[in-house]
């Protein structure tokens, strides 16, 4: 009897081993499962965060490299703009340093016009697109009609719109389109630089003469400190024609010479002129012509 009970003891304990047994292992299972399952997450958010770096990633490149382009459209453009500045530079010093103001000439010939009149010739330059013309108040002196020949040789019929006998200044108009010559300021003019003159002396249109500013604020006839003092050989029919400097633009109108002296002419000085166009244009069409 006491056998039987022993066996019945061991088989009971045996069970509960059994039962405890599988209860671990199923626990076992379980913490198995989670850390599983965690990892498993873990691993997907490792990855969408990846993912989004990468995202971020190459959105900075892309980003960087669109800022790249632009850094390197800029600096094109800039090394662009300094070689066309440059090359403007190198052109105008060129005309400034050189004896050959041919490419100026090449630029203003178009501006000028001679000026012929049943009383004599001269010469003037158009200030404006739709064809006003500066001449000398006295190459109109005596005349009854007048006519323009221009750098193509057209012939141009002129209209006297007024005139300066003060300044010696005369304002007229020609029918037609045309690229107007500009003007210098008078203080930016210096004692000693290259200028030309260009004009129709004796009849010989369109010539050119060159020299430098020999003084400036010189006083004329009208007692005005107005005049820019040149050895530019001038002669009869240079009067009313443009002084221009190296960079193609007038800094006086040829006005007259000292009789008995060596190329000695004087020009009025682009303020004058200036002045006294816009006055008479102003008095007679209620406008400006010269609006440098």
């Amino acid at each position: 009897m006491p056998r039987q009970i022993n066996q019945d003891v061991t088989k009971k304990y045996f069970n509960h081993i059994l039962i405890l047994i599988i209860v671990l292992f199923l626990l076992q299972l379980a913490l198995v499962s989670t850390a599983w399952i965690k990892i498993n997450n873990l691993t997907k958010d490792v990855a969408f965060y990846n993912d989004e770096i990468n995202k971020k990633i190459e959105l900075n490149d892309a980003q960087t490299k669109a800022k790249i382009n632009q850094l390197t459209d800029g600096i094109l453009t800039i090394e662009q703009g300094f070689e066309t500045e440059i090359s403007t530079i190198k052109a105008n010093l060129k005309a400034k340093t050189s004896a050959d103001f041919s490419s100026v000439i090449e630029n203003v010939l178009d501006s000028v016009v001679s000026v012929m009149t049943d009383a004599g010739q001269g010469t003037g330059f158009i200030i404006s697109e739709d064809g006003y013309v500066v001449t000398n108040a006295h190459v109109l002196a005596g005349a009854r009609v007048a006519h323009a020949i221009t750098a193509s040789r057209e012939k141009k019929a002129m209209q006297l719109i007024g005139y300066d006998t003060e300044l010696d200044v005369a304002l007229l108009k020609i029918e037609g389109d045309y690229t107007p010559i500009k003007f210098e300021t008078a203080d930016n003019v210096r004692i000693g630089e290259k200028v030309i003159a260009i004009g129709n002396p004796l009849g010989l249109a369109f010539s050119v003469s060159e020299g430098i500013v020999s003084a400036k604020s010189r006083v004329g006839t009208n007692n005005l400190p107005a005049y820019i003092q040149t050895d530019a050989a001038l002669n009869p029919g240079n009067s009313g024609g443009p002084l221009i400097n190296a960079d193609g633009k007038v800094i006086g109108i040829n006005n007259f010479k000292v009789s008995g002296g060596e190329n000695i002419g004087f020009a009025l000085q682009s303020d004058y002129i200036i002045d006294g166009i816009n006055k008479i244009s102003t008095d007679a069409l209620n406008q400006t012509v010269i609006n440098d």
